[in-house]
């Protein structure tokens, strides 16, 4: 393990694991309480379901704009007083969050805590940017795709455990993840070192805190607004699995919803596997811009497969190769951070958090209207794969922007 940037080395693997655990739960944190949230709006809104489904809608919005709104913010507070405050008080609010979603009377008190839960949920960031102060160059997008395979772990972890949860009541799924977050504090007041020094320090700026001036800091380094186009389009692409998953599948081959959650069972599986493991093969053998580019091909390949093939089976079959193009993302994290200097780290973190947040935001929008212009009873040509081929063209899209304009990084 490289040292921090004073010298010191961390301890051991711990902070880590605390690192890879965070991740995990905010992860988690979010699958853990969708099996229960329509039961939950309806139990304090009433209604329909369709009604809660609307509701359910605006809190999910709400979640992502404020981790696009936050993430700068909260990276460059990392820059400026620490990883460690940082990530532990989030970690600390984020407890306290959950259960106040447990306790949650009001429609407005949950569409609180959501927007509050959207705040904490940013410091993927901070998390990221305590991996590149104790990586060597070499060691990063091997330490990112830590980070992948612990987002795609809490992916698979949240939804099993919040329906199990949930046939306690539908309450019980928030305080569990009140306690997973609490005892990850508890870890982390006890293993996390501080990799921020004098040396490293930033002051804090308002104008590099917002996403707007943290964007245009970022880009004025190397290739970044290049780069970041890259990122985009490649995260917009790859929304179209929870974007639309259920419903093509459905549309396409008569999955039942068991299956349909295996399906993405697997899927999560496959993609901690690539960036927890397989990226620690590949990289030194092809490097980073290599990496992206072998990345970005097999997505193209995996979407326009997984929207053109008939059979279910198949697609089943495909899930495994459709996680190769998850060692792109690290890469493409490690050249930026490579280009950035140490007192940068956060900051980039958190426009990268906030770029991700917007296709977020805009993916479901693009991907089920896709989806639904080419499978309404009035449509002029059945294709239930549809979004997917969308995925496709714009991976070749960023495929094309990266191969014209590549930085020179290994």
């Amino acid at each position: 393990m490289s040292a921090s940037p004073d010298g010191a080395a961390p301890r051991g693997r711990l902070p880590i694991l605390f690192i890879m655990a965070t991740v995990t739960i905010d992860s988690m944190g979010i699958g853990l309480i969708l099996p229960v949230l329509p039961d939950l709006i309806l139990e304090i809104e009433g209604g329909t379901l369709a009604g809660a489904a609307l509701w359910g809608g605006v809190l999910a919005t709400s979640f992502a704009v404020m981790q696009f709104l936050c993430g700068p913010l909260l990276g460059a507070l990392s820059d400026r007083f620490g990883r460690r405050p940082v990530l532990l008080v989030s970690l600390g609010v984020m407890a306290l969050d959950y259960l106040v979603m447990a306790v949650a009377g009001t429609i407005w008190l949950l569409l609180a805590a959501r927007i509050v839960g959207g705040i904490t949920a940013a410091t993927q960031a901070t998390a990221t940017a305590f991996l590149s102060d104790i990586s060597a160059p070499q060691e990063k997008a091997a330490r990112f795709g830590l980070v992948g395979a612990s987002f795609g772990l809490g992916f698979v972890l949240g939804p099993l455990f919040g329906g199990l949860l949930g046939e306690m009541g539908t309450r019980a799924p928030f305080y569990a993840a009140a306690a997973l977050s609490g005892l990850n504090l508890l870890l982390g007041l006890a293993v996390l070192p501080e990799t921020v020094t004098a040396a490293t320090r930033r002051p804090f700026r308002w104008g590099a805190a917002n996403p707007l001036g943290a964007v245009r800091r970022i880009g004025r380094l190397a290739g970044a607004w290049r780069l970041m186009t890259v990122f985009f389009l490649n995260q917009v692409a790859f929304y179209v699995y929870p974007a639309t998953w259920a419903y093509f599948t459905q549309a396409r081959f008569g999955w039942e919803p068991g299956l349909t959650g295996v399906s993405l069972g697997v899927f999560g599986l496959s993609i901690a596997v690539v960036q927890g493991g397989l990226i620690r093969v590949v990289q030194p053998r092809l490097g980073e811009r290599r990496m992206v580019g072998a990345g970005l091909a097999l997505s193209v390949g995996a979407f326009t497969a997984l929207a053109l093939v008939p059979s279910g089976a198949v697609v089943m079959a495909l899930i495994p190769f459709a996680a190769l193009g998850a060692i792109a993302p690290p890469a493409l994290k490690s050249i930026m951070a490579q280009a950035a200097s140490a007192d940068e780290q956060g900051t980039l973190q958190g426009v990268l958090t906030s770029v991700n947040a917007v296709a977020v935001i805009l993916a479901p929008l693009l991907m089920t209207s896709t989806f639904a212009a080419f499978t309404h009873p009035g449509a002029p040509v059945a294709f239930p794969g549809a979004a997917f081929l969308l995925a496709a063209m714009l991976v070749a899209a960023a495929l094309a922007v990266f191969a014209r304009h590549a930085p020179a990084v290994a």
